[in-house]
């Protein structure tokens, strides 16, 4: 896979546990790396190619499933 991946959590929050799980999946489903960028207010996103494929919302976290799937269905689109 030849894709850009970062996930952008938010540091103050402590979502960086998060962050480290979910790029710990991604390297074992597609080997690669994703880049971990550190951000405020709250944010949890993880972009492909800067496409946000998912994120955190009001109804909480996507789990790492869901994930998986978005950044899986973003590399066949592309």
């Amino acid at each position: 896979m030849s894709k850009s991946v970062e996930i952008v959590y938010c540091k103050p929050y402590g979502y960086e546990w998060r962050a480290r799980e979910v790029a710990s999946a991604l390297r074992k489903v597609f080997a690669i790396n994703a880049r971990l960028v550190p951000g405020t207010g709250g944010i949890f996103e993880v972009r492909v190619d800067e496409a946000v494929v998912a994120k955190r919302s009001i109804a909480g976290f996507p789990d790492t499933k869901e994930i998986i799937d978005a950044v899986t269905a973003a590399v066949k689109t592309a």
